[in-house]
């Protein structure tokens, strides 16, 4: 998972939130050395710029391996472009380096 820049720790508001213990252990596994409270910010940045439109783009054409025609089965946004795919409308899901499944839009691999 890319990193976006962040500020400091203490310039950061604590904010206490509930959760399951097996899902909190879920995320230190998950998140290894980056920590899972680093983790959860960059979960929230990615949901809150894919929500508010202000999307950038964290992957490159050269970050994908394979990709196969899909439908989208809800509203998605292409990590390459940010253009929104709309639910039953055809895509792409994009093996990434990483082996990550993405979506991409079916123009966004076009030269």
């Amino acid at each position: 998972m890319h990193t976006i820049t962040r500020t400091s720790t203490t310039d950061m508001e604590v904010t206490s939130i509930r959760l399951e213990r097996e899902l909190k252990d879920k995320l230190k596994e998950i998140a290894g050395n980056q920590g899972y409270q680093a983790l959860i910010r960059d979960v929230l940045w990615n949901y809150v710029q894919q929500k508010s439109g202000e999307w950038k783009p964290r992957f490159s054409r050269a970050d994908i391996r394979a990709s196969i025609a899909a439908t989208a089965q809800q509203d998605e946004r292409c990590v390459l472009t940010g253009t929104l795919i709309p639910s039953q409308q055809p895509m792409l899901l994009g093996l990434t380096k990483n082996g990550d499944m993405v979506p991409l839009s079916v123009e966004s691999l076009t030269d």
